[in-house]
């Protein structure tokens, strides 16, 4: 039995306001910055225009000033709670949590991540609210990483609705970790964001060199978002003259500034780390490359597909989804060969590349839009509630 799509055939005004306003709790345990902090944000912000009455907590281990992510659900206007708790401080959370939802009276709490799937509602029995999770996809970080996507996957079918952010990702759920009748296949949408930068302006911001060839990835700086086989990929287009642009960090940073010098591209490749507003300066690329290992729905391809850089991407999770043949250059995963081909392909044929790009913006507005994303939370929600209901007679 297939999963249950729900995003509606429909979205006008009219259907949209016959929905009732809910509470919504939305739980995230966040990192710096990420495609999950970019989906909660987004989704925040959209409930609260939407009339629902939106709180958003905040799990952090105790630092100096306020979460980067706080801040930015702060100046969207979306209303926070943050809880910072040491890393094994779990019955500190729980009761912290627990107290917050006691006093907001929530319809729904929706979470995000392994954390508070685990602490904040699998494991509650015969909540008052109704419960759904995002399933963003796996970190394949292994370790207790591993353990705790396990405990998370295990606890899925107490859950009253389950969406996935890829119909591959739904697959892989189906039958073994989620009932049909509770999952839900909702891709992420693209938020309305500012304009990208000109490419003069990206590549100032970015510290790259005004002219040449600049070649792009963005992502989290661990083994599944595949890094390094970038890198190699690079290293077999040292012919070209070019820089390798690569934004955001992570525990893999250090072996692959080693690697990036091992392969003789440390004049070659700039590490940016974290950048603040990434999305507007894509625009600095000539190329943009995702050469992850396995995805959700990336948002880091939304935002490169918005500001019409041609892409080359891996064939893994919903990327095909987003982006085939004919809007980018797709390539199987753990290939470094392929890909680089792919990127020369790129290069070497401006005016192709240029029409895919094209043609994938034509496709992002069609399915990835920001109102069909909310009407298919929408309906998640009421269903989940009605569920909820069933259970309480």
């Amino acid at each position: 039995m297939a999963a249950r799509s729900s995003i509606p055939v429909d979205s006008d005004d009219t259907r949209r306001n016959e929905m009732g306003r809910r509470t919504i709790v939305q739980i995230v345990a966040p990192g710096e910055v990420g495609g999950l902090e970019s989906v909660v944000l987004a989704l925040s912000a959209g409930l609260m225009s939407r009339g629902h009455r939106v709180t958003t907590a905040v799990v952090s281990e105790p630092r100096d000033g306020q979460h980067p992510f706080v801040t930015a659900l702060n100046r969207a206007g979306v209303t926070t709670e943050e809880f910072s708790v040491p890393r094994r401080a779990y019955l500190k959370e729980r009761a912290l949590v627990s107290e917050m939802c006691d006093r907001i009276r929530p319809d729904v709490v929706h979470t995000h991540g392994y954390r508070p799937d685990i602490l904040h509602a699998a494991s509650r029995w015969n909540p008052s609210f109704a419960t759904v999770t995002t399933l963003h996809g796996s970190s394949r970080r292994g370790g207790t990483t591993t353990v705790h996507e396990l405990i998370q996957l295990a606890l899925l079918r107490r859950f009253d609705a389950v969406i996935a952010v890829s119909r591959k990702l739904a697959d892989e759920l189906r039958g073994r970790w989620a009932r049909p009748d509770q999952l839900h296949v909702v891709p992420n949408g693209l938020s309305d964001h500012r304009p990208p930068a000109t490419v003069e302006e990206a590549r100032r911001e970015l510290g790259l060199p005004s002219t040449g060839l600049v070649i792009g990835w963005v992502g989290r700086l661990i083994p599944v978002k595949g890094a390094d086989v970038f890198l190699r990929a690079m290293a077999r287009l040292k012919g070209l003259s070019m820089t390798v642009s690569v934004i955001g960090d992570g525990p893999e940073r250090a072996t692959l500034e080693a690697m990036a010098r091992a392969e003789g591209l440390d004049d070659r490749v700039r590490f940016h780390g974290v950048v603040a507003d990434a999305a507007r300066l894509l625009s600095a690329y000539d190329v943009f490359v995702l050469s992850s290992r396995s995805e959700g729905t990336p948002i880091t391809l939304l935002e490169a597909v918005a500001a019409k850089v041609p892409v080359v991407v891996t064939s893994v999770g919903g990327v095909p989804d987003v982006v085939g043949p004919a809007e980018g250059m797709v390539v199987p995963p753990e290939d470094p060969e392929r890909l680089a081909g792919a990127i020369d392909s790129v290069i070497r044929n401006p005016a192709a590349a240029a029409a895919r790009a094209e043609a994938a913006t034509r496709r992002l507005v069609a399915n990835f839009g920001m109102e069909r994303w909310m009407d298919a939370h929408d309906v998640v929600y009421d269903l989940a509630i009605s569920s909820r209901a069933k259970k309480a007679r």
